[in-house]
């Protein structure tokens, strides 16, 4: 998403600070400013993020599944912790957070680090969009296409159709078209986009 979202906010007119590992600079779009930092380290980029209006959070676990939990707490978690420190004490005006649908029967490990995140957000005070899709479909994630027939049914089912369209699938440029709109019309407080929402983009 990060990789997608820098190209498309370059040529709205925004510039855009992104942070990367030293010696994955190359992998970063063109067009943007790289800051060699550490996601779970804020003081490695917090100077750079000095000046900016919006604070968008991508990080987190690759794949993420069941199974993860000591890995969502080690990333995840640590990254927000970190990330809402450093905007906190740059003055952030804006903090986008790409959260998670929930609740849900599975991920559930994931979903208390996300809803975490969220919390630490609210509670500095800070205006904030929270993104909560629950699959996003793209490149390397198509499988579940397949699924949509079954979805479907459920949303007709009344006794499926609340948790079928609240845990449904999203598109990758959807969350992206969601992404840019929330930097260009900042919240007021905190706003939240779920599933049904960003399907509308």
């Amino acid at each position: 998403i990060g990789s997608r979202i820098i190209p498309e906010l370059i040529n709205n007119g925004f510039e855009v600070n992104a942070l990367a590992r030293p010696g994955s600079e190359n992998k970063l779009p063109a067009g943007c400013n790289i800051i060699l930092g550490n996601a779970l380290n804020g003081k490695s980029y917090e100077e750079n993020v000095n000046g900016c209006n919006t604070f968008i959070h991508l990080i987190g676990v690759h794949h993420p599944g069941p199974g993860k939990k000591n890995e969502f707490k080690k990333i995840d978690l640590v990254s927000i912790e970190q990330a809402v420190m450093a905007a906190v004490n740059a003055g952030i005006i804006h903090f986008i957070y790409l959260s998670v649908a929930h609740p849900a029967p599975v991920m559930k490990d994931f979903i208390e680090v996300r809803m975490k995140g969220e919390s630490l957000i609210t509670e500095r005070g800070m205006n904030a969009t929270f993104i909560r899709p629950w699959y996003v479909l793209g490149p390397g994630h198509y499988w579940p296409y397949f699924l949509i027939p079954l979805y479907k049914l459920f949303e007709i089912i009344p006794s499926t159709k609340e948790s079928a369209q609240r845990l449904g699938l999203v598109r990758i440029d959807q969350i992206l078209r969601c992404i840019s709109y929330a930097v260009q019309n900042p919240a007021e407080g905190i706003r939240t986009y779920n599933v049904s929402d960003i399907k509308i983009f």
